[in-house]
């Protein structure tokens, strides 16, 4: 069984919509569609926004569905110059920018107490998506890098500079750390793939809606992709 989460709606509907032999239960406020796709057993949900529902989710995920990995698929903003509107960024690893604790002597980016803080994704489950993205997205570019989180879209400049330097990130989003840590936790492979939104700087507000679609557009053609060759 394969878990799939999208942050919004518009990341999962379209999934949803080729799902065979569906079940839908609700659990935490939230929907999970368990059934086929391409003939494989997945489970498909929208977290919702940020770590806290994302962290929820993916247990929910484990606890209740057993899933084997989790995919963690959606939209995010470019922390790379390299990196244009419509890229696909897979994640080499992911950690929280957000996540503070300098005033007790941690480095940013540390959780306290805990051996891990940057969760290295799934090698396979990379490879997968990055031969499926170039057999259904060959007008793109395919990145391999860190995915930063927090609870903050990044629209500012500075804010953005200021992430790059510290972690040296691909891209920066609201859910994938959080889904990183939770599978980490629970020793299962995860994957973050995610389409570029925005520049994460002062455009980002002018740029995500206007190409929010085209992105969603390229992380759904992959997602049927790789499942179907999983």
């Amino acid at each position: 069984m394969l878990g799939i989460i999208g942050a919004m709606d518009e990341e999962v509907s379209k999934l949803k919509e080729v799902m065979d032999e569906v079940e839908i239960t609700t659990k935490a406020s939230m929907d999970f569609y368990k059934g086929k796709i391409s003939g494989k057993d997945v489970v498909v949900v929208r977290s919702g926004i940020g770590k806290v529902n994302a962290g929820i989710c993916t247990q929910i995920l484990v606890d209740c569905y057993g899933v084997e990995a989790v995919i963690n698929t959606g939209i995010a903003g470019s922390l790379n110059a390299a990196i244009d509107i419509g890229d696909v960024v897979l994640a080499t690893d992911a950690l929280q920018h957000d996540m503070d604790a300098t005033g007790f002597g941690y480095e940013p980016g540390v959780i306290p107490r805990m051996e891990v803080s940057t969760f290295v994704a799934d090698e396979r489950l990379r490879t997968l998506a990055k031969e499926c993205c170039q057999r259904v997205n060959p007008d793109i570019k395919v990145f391999e890098g860190r995915v930063v989180s927090g609870d903050q879209f990044i629209s500012d400049k500075n804010i953005k500079n200021r992430i790059t330097s510290q972690f040296a990130g691909y891209c920066t989003e609201m859910e994938g750390a959080a889904i990183a840590q939770a599978a980490y936790l629970n020793n299962i492979p995860f994957l973050i793939i995610r389409a570029i939104s925005d520049k994460a700087d002062d455009s980002a507000t002018v740029d995500y809606p206007t190409f929010e679609a085209k992105a969603i557009e390229n992380s759904v053609k992959l997602m049927k992709e790789m499942i179907a060759n999983y």
